[in-house]
């Protein structure tokens, strides 16, 4: 009876081992892909990274050159100077996307990487920001905070503002990097300089 029972046993462990090893090599070719996808979204997470810190370069850059000519040459803000990146107006429907906003952009290089930044001034016209025919985005700070003998509603008239002290201006340097895997990065910084 023994010898019977071992008989009928016989070749069935071959295709079990069989399915064992097609489930393992199945098994071992997902996990082959699945670590090279893991790979590759490491990889570019890190090309995005360091593309990120080039742009925010870009924006520094232009930041230092808007920070020392507020210092220095204030007039200068006033009209345009596209060598140094600069616009004194930001034209309407005009985006980062249109080629027209980057006209007068200045390229910087970043190791390997070039970089080309914008500073526009939010101003209508190329005009001393106070000129009546120039409209500027400004603020200032809050009379009632200041103790202003200024009533509360004036400075907030939209069509003539009274403001109480020292207006801030406000510019936008803007910075884009074009990556060699066609990875595209902008970064946009506002910036207030009192007038």
């Amino acid at each position: 009876m023994r010898i019977q029972s071992l008989r009928a046993q016989r070749g069935v462990a071959l295709p079990v081992m069989l399915i064992v090893l097609l489930v393992m090599l199945i098994s071992s070719i997902y996990l082959l892909k699945s670590s090279h996808s893991t790979t590759l979204t490491a990889s570019n997470l890190a090309y995005d990274s360091a593309q990120a810190r080039a742009v925010d370069y870009g924006l520094h850059q232009g930041f230092l050159w808007l920070s020392e000519t507020a210092k220095t040459n204030r007039a200068q803000l006033n009209d345009h100077s596209s060598g140094d990146g600069y616009v004194a107006i930001l034209q309407n429907g005009q985006g980062p996307r249109s080629d027209g906003f980057w006209a007068g952009g200045k390229i910087v290089d970043v190791g390997t990487q070039r970089v080309q930044y914008v500073i526009h001034r939010l101003c209508s016209r190329n005009l001393p920001y106070d000129d009546p025919d120039n409209a500027c985005v400004q603020t200032a700070d809050n009379p009632s905070a200041m103790g202003s003998s200024v009533k509360v509603g004036a400075s907030i008239a939209s069509d003539a503002p009274q403001f109480t002290s020292v207006p801030k201006v406000h510019y936008v340097v803007t910075a884009r990097i074009a990556g060699a895997r066609g990875g595209n990065v902008v970064n946009q910084l506002v910036v207030q300089i009192g007038a």
